[in-house]
C-alpha cells in the first residue's frame, strides 16, 4: 500500500499577493507598511475593506496610509482605482510616496529603525560580557516577505515619477474619477452622493469582471465625508460602507481602503457608539489618534505621534482574525503560548519619521517619564531659644517667613490664684494645709506671619 503526500493544485499566483497564514483559502496583499501588515495578520485580505479613522483635524495620517496603499499597488503591478474627494484624483496620486532604487530595494527591520539608532550604539555594555551579542530591544517589525514585490520600502521623501503614472494610465492600470464629476452625471438627483459613487464603482467592477482579470484591484477612497461629498448624515456613511462591503464580497479579486474625514472620525459625530457602528459595517477599522488633540500626551511620549486603537480586524473564512495568532506587535500570540499568563494585548502607537511611517508598541521610559525625576530637598529649619522659628535659605527661590509665638503667662497665674481662693473659704484647716499651686497648662500661642510677600497669606 502506497501513500502520496496531499498537495494543493498549483495555480497561477497573483502579483503582489500571498496566502494568509491563518487560512490557505484567503489571499492577502500588502498595505505598503510592514508594521500595519503585521497588525492585520500579514496583510489586507482580498474581498475585504479597511477603514482608517483619524479624528485629528490638524494632521492627515489617514490619507498618508492611503498613499502607501496606492503606491504599493502601482509598484507590484496591480490595478488601482482612486476616488478623488478634496483634490483632483490624479493630482492626489502624484503626491504619493515612492522608493529610490527599485532594483536593489529590500525591506528589513534595520532599515525601518535606522533613524532611531542612538549616538552611542557602538559602546559596549558594561553589565556582563555575555550581553554584548544580544540584539537591541525592538518595538516594531520589518517585512518578513521573501518576494520583494509584496511590500516595498517606500520613502516619504520621494514621489512617484510621472513616467510611471503616465504608463499606468495608458495601460488602464490606474483609474481615477472625482466625486464632483459624479454629482453632475446623468443619474437621478434623488440619489445621494454615496449612492452615485457606489453605482459607479459597481459599473467599473462589472466591466472588469467581464474581461476575466488576473490582477487584483485596489480601491482607494481618501477623505470620505469631506465637503465634496455634500451634506452627509450618519445613515449615509453606514449605508455606503455596508454596500461597499457586499460589493467586494462578490468580487474576490478586489479590496478597498478608506480614510474618513476628521470630523466624521470623531466618536460623537454620529451619536452614541458611532465608531462601533462603523466597525460593524466594514471588515476592519483602525483609529489613528494623534497627540495634537491632547498636548499632554505628546509630553509623556515624545518619540511618538499618536495612539493606535484597533476596533475590528478582517477575518474572512475564519471565526477569529488571523491577527490574534500571527501578529507580533499585538502580542496575543505570546499570551496563547504562555497559557494566558501574559499581560494581554500590547499598547500600540505610531510615529512618522523622515522616511517611514511606523506602527510599534508603546512603552514608558526607564524612569517612567521623559527624563530624570529629581526633587529639590526641603530647606533646613532652625529653632532658637527665643521661641522664634526661622527658615534660612535662598530668598530668590522661596519667600522668607518669620513665625513668632507669644505666651501670656500673667492670665494663667491670676486664674490659678482665684481658683484656690474660692476652694479654701470657710475651711480654716484647708487654708493651712493647702498651698496655692499653679497647674501646668499649655500656654496660649498667638502666631503672626511676617513675609516679604503678604499676598500669599491673605486668607
Amino acid at each position: 500500500m502506497s501513500f502520496k503526500r496531499k498537495s494543493t493544485s498549483k495555480t497561477q499566483s497573483l502579483p503582489g499577493t500571498r496566502p494568509s497564514p491563518g487560512s490557505i483559502a484567503t489571499t492577502i496583499t500588502s498595505t505598503g507598511i510592514p508594521s500595519l501588515d503585521d497588525i492585520l495578520g500579514g496583510g489586507l485580505p482580498l474581498s475585504c475593506s479597511l477603514v482608517i479613522a483619524a479624528p485629528d483635524p490638524h494632521s492627515a495620517y489617514g490619507e498618508l496610509v492611503q498613499k502607501f496603499f496606492v503606491s504599493q499597488g502601482l509598484a507590484c503591478k496591480q490595478d488601482v482605482l482612486v476616488v478623488g474627494s478634496n483634490l483632483d484624483a490624479l493630482d492626489w496620486v502624484k503626491s504619493c510616496v515612492w522608493f529610490h532604487n527599485p532594483t536593489s530595494s529590500k525591506t528589513t527591520l534595520e532599515d525601518d529603525v535606522e533613524e532611531q539608532k542612538p549616538a552611542d550604539e557602538d559602546q559596549k555594555m558594561k553589565i556582563a560580557w555575555r550581553y554584548e551579542q544580544l540584539k537591541q530591544f525592538q518595538t516594531t517589525v520589518g517585512s518578513t516577505s521573501v518576494s520583494e514585490d509584496f511590500c516595498q520600502p517606500f520613502d516619504l521623501t520621494s514621489r512617484i515619477p510621472l513616467s510611471i503614472i503616465d504608463s499606468a494610465l495608458k495601460s488602464s492600470q490606474l483609474t481615477t474619477f472625482n466625486v464632483l464629476d459624479i454629482l453632475h452625471s446623468v443619474l437621478p438627483n434623488s440619489f445621494s452622493t454615496t449612492q452615485k459613487v457606489l453605482l459607479h464603482i459597481e459599473e467599473i467592477l462589472s466591466q472588469r469582471s467581464s474581461r476575466a482579470p488576473k490582477v487584483p484591484l485596489r480601491i482607494c477612497i481618501p477623505a470620505l465625508g469631506s465637503y465634496a461629498w455634500g451634506d452627509l448624515c450618519a445613515q449615509d456613511i453606514l449605508h455606503f460602507l455596508y454596500r461597499l462591503r457586499s460589493v467586494l464580497s462578490r468580487h474576490p479579486l478586489s479590496c478597498a481602503s478608506i480614510s474618513m474625514e476628521s470630523h466624521i472620525s470623531a466618536n460623537a459625530w454620529g451619536g452614541p457608539g458611532w465608531i462601533e457602528k462603523v466597525g460593524w459595517m466594514c471588515d476592519g477599522l483602525i483609529t489613528l489618534d494623534a497627540f495634537t488633540t491632547n498636548p499632554s500626551l505628546s509630553t509623556l511620549f515624545p518619540s511618538h505621534h499618536g495612539l493606535v486603537h484597533i476596533h475590528t480586524l478582517p477575518s474572512p473564512h475564519t471565526l477569529l482574525p488571523p491577527s490574534d495568532r500571527f501578529s507580533t506587535l499585538r502580542g496575543l500570540s505570546v499570551s496563547a503560548v504562555e497559557g494566558g499568563n501574559s499581560s494581554g494585548e500590547n499598547n500600540l502607537a505610531f510615529k512618522c519619521t523622515r522616511k517611514r511611517l511606523i506602527f510599534e508598541t508603546l512603552h514608558l521610559d526607564v524612569e517612567g517619564g521623559v527624563g530624570e525625576r529629581r526633587t529639590t530637598p526641603a530647606p533646613l529649619t532652625a529653632f532658637d531659644n527665643d521661641s522664634h522659628i526661622s527658615s534660612p535659605g535662598p530668598t530668590a527661590a522661596l519667600p522668607v517667613v518669620e513665625v513668632e509665638v507669644e505666651v501670656d503667662r500673667g492670665s494663667e497665674v491670676k486664674a490659678a490664684f482665684s481658683l484656690s481662693q474660692n476652694d479654701t473659704e470657710g475651711n480654716p484647716q484647708a487654708e493651712e494645709a493647702q498651698v496655692p499651686k499653679s497647674r501646668s497648662k499649655k500656654p496660649k500661642k498667638a502666631v503672626a506671619f511676617r513675609s516679604d510677600r503678604p499676598d500669599l497669606y491673605d486668607f
